[in-house]
């Protein structure tokens, strides 16, 4: 599992006390400033990093900062599509998503993976409450257009995939300034009160932008962003990742997730982290200390 040890005791209470020292300068430089965290991979799959997670999630809520949570679920979908005998279907690497799939897709996660999650930070002392988009009208969404990447006058439908039309986040200020942890299933509606699913690095972007959050915190399975020899790049700025991304440095998965992350850091989240959610209590440790447990992206 991880090469860290789980076991304190060793420490000393003087270098305990330390710790706690170091971690004052942020504790005050956050306090009553939102977090929005987008909780996915091994982070979301591991039992051990299930609780490492949750609990750091109560300790940011107790010294008086405001997490908001937005999380994934494709494994979980795929596992449960498979139970029904449906193969997933994708086009330029978005899921092909019919009515059959959409239902598949509002029990995962807005039942089995959200509930998973309020319970988890609920049982480390939190108090976490689950929303979907439509709860309190919080995420408006219509049918995303796909454009075909070879032939642009091509259009691909891929069934009930939402774009994001507009985020009214008054249920999550409500519930935030009542002490709770909003937990938020990447689920639009449209219209017509139809269902949408929503890519989630997506929704957490544009959600921390909409509350004017102080950081965007992206859990995912990789170190951070890494230069051309494999380092990791522990402070990048917007500009730095358009030059990146024109020298081929970062490609493929990593584009999305980006490309998210500048547009929060363009519309004033102060900073945005990738950060590898394989180390235990990395996004304390990221948010907390001086140490990089990913990359730090800032909007200029």
């Amino acid at each position: 599992m991880s090469s860290i040890d789980p076991d304190l005791t060793h420490i000393a209470p003087r270098d305990k006390a330390e710790i706690l020292a170091q971690a004052l300068p942020y504790i005050r430089r956050f306090h009553g400033k939102t977090l929005v965290i987008k909780y996915g991979g091994n982070a979301m799959t591991d039992p051990e990093l299930q609780k490492d997670f949750a609990e750091d999630v109560v300790l940011l809520k107790l010294v008086g900062m405001n997490p908001v949570v937005v999380h994934g679920g494709g494994p979980q979908i795929e596992t449960a599509l498979n139970r029904l005998g449906k193969k997933g279907q994708f086009i330029q690497g978005m899921r092909v998503t019919d009515a059959e799939t959409m239902e598949v897709v509002e029990w995962v996660l807005a039942g089995e993976v959200q509930q998973d999650i309020v319970g988890l930070i609920n049982q480390a002392g939190g108090k976490a409450v689950g929303l979907t988009g439509r709860d309190g009208g919080l995420i408006r969404a219509r049918k995303l257009k796909m454009t075909d990447a070879q032939d642009p006058s091509k259009e691909h439908d891929i069934g009930q995939v939402g774009d994001i039309v507009q985020i009214d986040p008054s249920v999550v200020r409500a519930l935030q300034d009542d002490q709770f942890i909003p937990v938020v299933s990447p689920i639009g509606f449209g219209e017509a009160n139809e269902s949408y699913n929503i890519n989630a690095d997506v929704v957490a972007a544009k959600l921390a932008a909409v509350l004017k959050a102080e950081k965007l915190v992206m859990l995912t399975n990789i170190r951070g962003v890494l230069d051309k020899s494999g380092e990791l790049i522990t402070e990048l700025t917007a500009r730095q990742i358009d030059e990146l991304v024109a020298d081929g440095t970062i490609s493929g998965g990593m584009l999305p997730k980006l490309a998210g992350a500048i547009d929060a850091a363009k519309s004033g989240v102060h900073a945005v982290h990738v950060v590898d959610g394989r180390v235990p209590h990395a996004m304390l440790l990221e948010i907390l200390t001086d140490q990089a447990y990913g990359t730090m992206i800032r909007s200029h």
